[in-house]
């Protein structure tokens, strides 16, 4: 590694495991979280689902919190999996703008991990997409599993920017807090 130079982790997009590519990127490292850790997050979740006497042939497949072939986890895999690193998730409130977001709070603010709203296929197949941003050495990056290298930001005002435009298009912002 050059001197000066920072070291960033970075996974990229395979199959539909998006979430499990943020959280290792969230958390910059390899295997923090395994497909295997999050299947066993997600079943656990489906043991412990008060409406889990709703089963059909497709659950076999598209379990309550995942799906068994691709990935494609939910919120509550999300959350499970970062109180087990005791971190706490709080939705933003997307009246508010990312104005509101405390950008500089690097002692309570761990990250940020964005649900957003995606189009493939011309438009013939709707998805969402997990993407983690983390302040790295002072620096914002958004770490976006189907880029090939992180992005930079030049500023907190231009992550400012971008999470107001993404929540206009759709996205959900999730703020990963630590605890203290």
């Amino acid at each position: 590694m050059e001197e000066g130079k920072t070291n960033i982790y970075h996974e990229r997009q395979r199959l539909q495991l998006c979430l499990l590519h943020s959280l290792n990127n969230l958390i910059q490292g390899k295997d923090v979280f395994t497909r295997y850790d999050l299947n066993s997050i997600a079943e656990k979740l489906g043991v412990d689902d008060p409406n889990r006497g709703s089963w059909s042939p497709m659950s076999i497949v598209f379990k309550p919190h995942h799906n068994e072939i691709t990935g494609n986890y939910d919120i509550n895999v999300l959350i499970a999996a970062l109180e087990q690193k005791g971190k706490n998730v709080v939705w933003h409130d997307m009246r508010n703008g990312a104005s509101s977001i405390d950008l500089d709070d690097h002692d309570r603010l761990m990250g940020i991990v964005l649900n957003v709203p995606v189009r493939k296929f011309s438009g013939l197949w709707k998805s969402r997409h997990w993407v983690a941003l983390r302040c790295i050495q002072g620096f914002w990056y958004n770490l976006d599993s189907d880029f090939s290298a992180p992005y930079a930001f030049k500023d907190t005002e231009q992550v400012r920017e971008f999470l107001d435009a993404i929540i206009t298009a759709g996205a959900q912002v999730l703020l990963v807090m630590n605890q203290l």
